[in-house]
């Protein structure tokens, strides 16, 4: 909430979000329609691990330390719309239906919509524009938004330490986790890469979007499976290997960025 009034709510904003929710929307149904896709990531808990970026936790303090102020709406935007698809759309792709009636209950997605924390930031938000204080509120909240990145960071490392310690044999990886991870941090970047060309977004916009793209798993996915147990060894292991892995992936994108730009 401090990072939206600090730099406003704008065109940018909205587009990155959309951007964000439609193409995780759209590549989940690619994949569960095309057979080629769907036998190497048969189920929901591999398709969001493979979409669903932190971009929050990762992708806002990656974004303020190596690109302008002037794109951090294109970096929130992307982490609005990607929390939104998870805890929207997560519950119903993970929770164990007692029947067979696959409608979606709109009633619960109102009451999952009202609930995500970005949609609360939003409403905040947007009540302090209504009332005239964003830069009085703005200036004030600047300073606790970015510490509570930092602790955000934190929160990150661990739960890490927590997986680490655990007996879970993290390397010991089938390919469809496998497949996972190729999603998360190669195919999903590059293809948010070629949208943002499309949109015709320069250096720094087209940075910010693939960089959020190209983040980790989020805890979030973990925190879904444990939720509505299922899959919780698969979520908590492509979330370990996944940042690992970006630690060399990451600076990877950022690089390919500017040399294909």
């Amino acid at each position: 909430m401090g990072l939206l009034l600090k730099e406003g709510i704008d065109l940018d904003l909205i587009k990155t979000a959309l951007i964000a929710f439609l193409s995780i929307g759209f590549l989940i149904i690619l994949i569960n329609y095309l057979s080629i896709f769907k036998t190497r990531l048969p189920n929901y808990s591999l398709q969001l691990a493979g979409l669903i970026g932190n971009t929050s936790f990762l992708g806002i303090p990656i974004a303020l330390a190596l690109l302008p102020t002037s794109t951090i709406n294109f970096t929130i935007g992307f982490d609005l719309g990607t929390t939104l698809f998870a805890w929207i759309f997560g519950p119903f792709f993970l929770k164990k239906r007692i029947n067979t009636n696959t409608n979606l209950n709109f009633n619960e997605l109102l009451k999952a919509i009202l609930n995500s924390p970005a949609s609360r930031g939003i409403v905040g938000v947007l009540i302090v524009y209504l009332l005239g204080l964003e830069k009085f509120l703005g200036d004030y909240l600047w300073i606790p938004a970015r510490i509570v990145i930092v602790l955000a960071i934190v929160v990150v490392g661990t739960r890490l330490g927590i997986i680490t310690n655990s007996k879970t044999k993290f390397f010991n990886l089938n390919k469809g986790i496998k497949y996972s991870i190729i999603l998360k941090l190669l195919i999903f970047p590059l293809f948010i890469f070629v949208f943002s060309k499309i949109l015709g977004f320069n250096l720094n916009e087209t940075s910010a979007v693939v960089l959020q793209a190209g983040t980790p798993s989020a805890v979030s996915t973990i925190l879904l499976a444990e939720a509505y147990k299922t899959n919780q060894k698969i979520a908590a292991t492509i979330l370990f290997t996944t940042t690992l892995i970006s630690i060399i992936t990451i600076p990877v994108l950022a690089n390919l960025i500017k040399t294909f730009q």
